[in-house]
């Protein structure tokens, strides 16, 4: 095991001494001690609270070891002072290492080096008092054995009960700059509003109503104002998955030849929706006392940790979900005014009523008026939109694996680009799989008509049939407007995530790099998952310092101690590495020549004659890799006289002398001609080489995390090396060679002619080790993502006027 924390705030020793004394671990009984044991001993003691008895706390302190031949009982008891072996020794047990196993008693400070957690000042080989202190407030900031802190592990045993409704006890409780589970999850107030949006997408004359499920600590019903973390979710009230699928898209069908023309980004542009507004419905009565409650909601682990520490949590899904008004869009400006809708009303600055009749306003009384948003892929999508309004009152933005751009999602370079895993998925798709008001047989009666005529018009919107950059796409650009982002932002992606590709947070990083607002960037090495409940990196302690900062004004300097980037590197396992920037405008650049199968270097090249590979597969085969993608993959990056020889071009480097670290985005320059007036290119970047590789897909540790004391659970996850592997691909990109300009200028394509061609190939961070070969592998239709038509296309490269060009950084 290895531990990375990098939220751990440096505190001096009087700021300790306070905290501690906050949370009952110092106090003047204790603070009279004159030994080091004795204070030890007293912490072990607090550090117990399932065990009611002296007795029994006795033996627990007796089944660890101190030193080799004594237990911790007898040696704190025969012993005034306390050597740091034997603090440690103790330490790595409370924390659930096991002696012999992960630690020897003869070396603790080996194993802390080792696993890599934090060892407080000292100056000699003892503990003085002072020090003492100190090394226990370190000691409770830091991982145990499955990921937490060990002030969290005494949570989930209890510790924070008895200050729970303690009066002198201050809430929220701050210890070393995070937020404490001193709220009551038993006693939390469950309660619907409906908030009036600005809006009326489904046409009925009155503003739509969007439900909203509140969840806030009960001491809010006292007065206490607390923060927000909102999730929107248009998956939160249901789905039609079945409707999904009937409409999902055929992409067994062929590349079709394009009209050149001279688009401009003018004629893209999408036009601001100037339909007349609704007046805003009269607010006659206003009460504090909601109306409607509900059970249990979809809800999020991350959300759930805050609720146990004082945050309260708002759950909505959108226009056209089931009770709330509208027609779903897709992620357009009227999902985004829906979404910003409900922090306009946590903000005080909108109005939402206790029912659907609209008869009784409820202000949100109890908000602190500090909003954040949380949640992955279309949740933190929304999460995105909403930051590009700058609406007041959304102070940050944690979104996870989001989209910033929709054309970049279904769509690339001129082509339809499936989402990884869902061929044939499409703005319509997830509109219908989306509109929950369907689960209402009374409602969608009453609405089916005029759903229909949105959904077909998304359909004739979207156009699959060119895959060009429109105006239905630009609209749902939210690149476009970052410059008006006031929100702090904690972005995180996976580099294996091929869902909401890579792009996706690259392209928002680079647009957001000189904007006055704080952010940070966290990569991991895998698909399209939340990254909370993972061993080997405080995720959730950068989330709490993160919050606490943001919305409960806490001066714990997140902004300077938290890493610009963190990037969880792709070899060593349960290692993750700070850096000041990804994808940095100042990175070096390797290039490479392509020549006859072949990455060479500059020097090394000689001029070669064109090369060509025919995209049309015999039937069985093509029809075999239509159901079995990985086995096309495999033969794809596989050995050169495989099923797939003559079908797509294999070049690789020399055998690396040194490791290789990607950074950014590579690029490839070609001059290419095809026998059609039609075309497309597939790029896929590839590390050859047998190794035992992380899986892209987390390991579940079989243990169980609880977010607060007899509350929520997660399950604990890790990144495991795998089976040994002869390549993995590092990164990918498409191209219609009719949109070699850009993505919605349709350029002439005449047969057999060669054209310049520049691709940008997804962003990556990747280390290629030493004794590995760096491979570019060629080919046209990708049988995970693009349209599969198995046309007759036979693409020419000229080898001699095409490179690879790939940023990297030496660390």
């Amino acid at each position: 095991m290895r531990n990375q924390q990098f939220a751990i705030r440096p505190t001096t020793l009087d700021q300790a001494r306070v905290e501690l004394q906050q949370i009952h671990f110092l106090d003047d009984t204790n603070l009279s001690f004159t030994t080091p044991s004795d204070l030890l001993r007293d912490f072990y003691d607090r550090s117990w609270p399932e065990y009611t008895t002296s007795s029994v706390v006795a033996q627990q302190l007796s089944n660890l070891m101190a030193t080799p031949e004594t237990d911790g009982l007898t040696y704190l008891t025969t012993h005034e002072q306390v050597p740091v072996d034997v603090f440690y020794n103790l330490a790595l047990q409370r924390l659930g290492f096991a002696v012999d196993l992960d630690f020897q008693l003869a070396n603790p400070l080996a194993a802390m080096t080792k696993i890599q957690l934090p060892v407080a000042d000292h100056e000699g080989t003892t503990f003085t008092l002072t020090e003492l202190i100190n090394a226990w407030y370190v000691l409770l900031t830091t991982h145990n054995k499955t990921g937490q802190t060990f002030l969290d592990q005494l949570t989930t045993h209890g510790y924070f009960a008895p200050l729970i409704h303690d009066n002198s006890v201050p809430k929220p409780l701050i210890f070393n700059g995070k937020a404490q589970a001193v709220f009551d999850t038993t006693q939390l107030i469950h309660e619907v509003v409906y908030v009036e949006s600005p809006q009326d997408t489904d046409h009925d004359g009155h503003r739509d109503l969007l439900k909203a499920e509140v969840i806030r600590p009960a001491e809010t019903a006292s007065g206490l104002k607390v923060p927000v973390l909102y999730t929107a979710s248009p998956y939160n009230q249901g789905t039609n998955d079945e409707a999904g699928e009937a409409l999902t898209h055929n992409v067994n069908v062929p590349l079709t030849a394009k009209q050149p023309a001279t688009t401009t980004l003018a004629d893209v542009t999408a036009e601001p929706v100037t339909t007349p507004l609704p007046d805003a419905r009269p607010v006659t009565a206003t009460t504090h006392t909601a109306a409607e409650t509900f059970a249990r909601e979809q809800s999020y682990t991350l959300n759930d940790y805050f609720l146990a520490r004082g945050f309260a949590v708002v759950y909505a899904a959108g226009i056209g979900t089931k009770n709330s008004d509208g027609l779903r869009t897709t992620g357009d400006p009227e999902e985004t005014t829906s979404t910003i809708a409900i922090i306009e009303w946590l903000a005080g600055n909108r109005t939402a009523f206790t029912t659907r009749n609209a008869t009784q306003a409820i202000p949100a009384w109890w908000s602190n008026h500090q909003v954040a948003m949380t949640g992955r892929s279309y949740l933190g999508t929304l999460a995105t939109a909403a930051a590009t309004t700058g609406v007041a009152g959304l102070k940050t933005v944690i979104s996870e694996a989001a989209i910033s751009n929709w054309y970049d999602y279904y769509r690339d370079g001129g082509l339809v680009v499936a989402p990884g895993g869902f061929p044939g998925e499409d703005a319509d798709v997830l509109a219908e799989e989306t509109f929950s008001r369907q689960l209402l047989a009374g409602d969608y009666h009453r609405i089916q008509e005029k759903w229909q005529h949105q959904l077909a018009a998304i359909t004739q919107k979207q156009d699959r049939v060119t895959g060009n950059y429109n105006r239905f796409w630009d609209a749902r650009n939210y690149l476009k407007n970052a410059k008006n982002i006031k929100a702090d932002l904690l972005l995180v992606h996976g580099l294996n995530d091929w869902n909401v590709k890579p792009r996706n947070v690259n392209n928002l990083w680079r647009a957001v790099r000189d904007l006055p607002v704080t952010k940070k960037l966290i990569l991991h090495q895998g698909q399209h998952i939340y990254i909370n409940a993972f061993r080997s990196i405080d995720y959730t302690d950068i989330v709490n310092l993160w919050l606490t900062h943001e919305l409960l004004g806490v001066d714990n300097h997140a902004e300077t101690l938290l890493p610009n980037v963190i990037i969880q590197d792709n070899v060593t396992p349960e290692t993750w590495q700070a850096y000041p920037d990804w994808d940095a405008p100042s990175n070096p650049v390797q290039h490479f020549n392509l020549q006859a199968d072949e990455l060479v270097t500059p020097s090394d090249h000689t001029p070669a004659a064109a090369t060509s590979f025919n995209d049309q597969l015999p039937v069985d085969q093509f029809n075999h890799y239509t159901h079995h993608i990985d086995e096309w993959q495999a033969d794809l990056l596989g050995d050169k006289h495989n099923a797939m020889f003559k079908h797509r071009l294999l070049f690789k480097s020399a055998v690396l002398t040194d490791d290789l670290v990607l950074d950014g985005r590579p690029t490839i320059d070609l001059q290419v001609a095809v026998n059609q007036p039609l075309g497309l290119l597939s790029f896929q970047l590839v590390d050859y080489g047998d190794a035992k590789r992380l899986g892209v897909s987390p390991t579940p540790l079989r243990i169980r995390l609880d977010e607060g004391y007899r509350w929520r659970e997660d399950n604990l996850r890790e990144f495991t090396v795998a089976a040994t592997t002869p390549w993995k691909m590092i990164t990918k990109g498409h191209r219609n060679l009719q949109n070699r300009t850009n993505a919605y200028q349709v350029d002439e394509l005449k047969p057999n002619t060669f054209y310049d061609l520049s691709v940008t190939l997804q962003p990556t961070h990747y280390r290629l080790l030493a004794g590995h070969q760096l491979g570019l592998v060629i080919y046209a239709t990708d049988f995970g993502m693009t349209v599969r038509g198995n046309q007759d296309l036979q693409y020419s490269i000229q080898l001699g006027k095409s490179a690879l060009h790939v940023p990297f950084i030496t660390d």
